[in-house]
């Protein structure tokens, strides 16, 4: 699966937002986000942490769950909004423009399922640890988290290709955009240490994209 740094360039355009990343992916992204939706039943209570078109939204949906999902770009809410409509799952699904510290609100453990896609490596380091903050304090006990994203590899060999085909495409990306993406380190140890269990990490065969299941610690 090659970078996803460039989903930055198609936000800038979010009519073709769904066409670039699928032809990034090479067709994919929707087997990974099947995969990553495979713990979740009929019924759940799901929050899509950065949305975006509401690809995996649509997709939880489809499994009988009822969606909140939410992002900052109004633009990008718009076509999430029209695939639910068009796909007759409004009432299954709620969009929101807000960010992670607008959820203060919510109420604790009201949530049993809180997804993510290509969504932590556009945040920092401190709002990487917020988010996972919250998403803890939102999830039920036993809740899932599954986390779709751009990782750095650990072998060092893999790192350094990793690092060799990303530097253009950032440099292009902020051109074009002013802003980038940023793949995430040591994702794993980031999420138990905010007090998950990692169930199970998948990683493609360049070790640069992540698909990761977890589950909220009992206290």
């Amino acid at each position: 699966m090659s970078s996803y740094i460039l989903m930055k360039i198609f936000e800038s355009s979010p009519a073709r937002y769904d066409t670039g990343i699928r032809l990034l992916s090479f067709g994919t992204l929707d087997h990974t986000y099947e995969r990553l939706l495979a713990p979740l039943q009929p019924g759940r209570k799901v929050l899509d942490i950065g949305c975006g078109t509401g690809k995996l939204t649509l997709k939880a949906a489809r499994k009988g769950a009822f969606v909140k999902g939410i992002d900052l770009n109004p633009e990008m809410l718009a076509i999430a909004k029209k695939h639910a409509a068009d796909e007759g799952f409004e009432q299954n699904i709620e969009f929101s423009e807000i960010g992670v510290a607008e959820l203060s609100g919510e109420k604790t453990e009201s949530y049993d399922v809180v997804t993510s896609g290509l969504c932590f490596s556009e945040l920092s380091e401190d709002e990487i640890n917020y988010t996972l903050k919250e998403i803890k304090r939102l999830l039920k006990p036993d809740g899932y988290l599954l986390i779709a994203d751009e990782v750095v590899p650990e072998n060092y060999i893999k790192k350094i290709i990793h690092f060799i085909f990303r530097l253009p495409l950032a440099l292009i990306t902020y051109i074009l955009t002013q802003t980038t993406t940023q793949a995430v380190k040591n994702l794993p140890k980031k999420i138990d240490a905010a007090g998950f269990f990692i169930a199970s990490v998948r990683l493609n065969k360049m070790g640069n994209f992540m698909e990761l299941t977890a589950i909220k610690k009992k206290v």
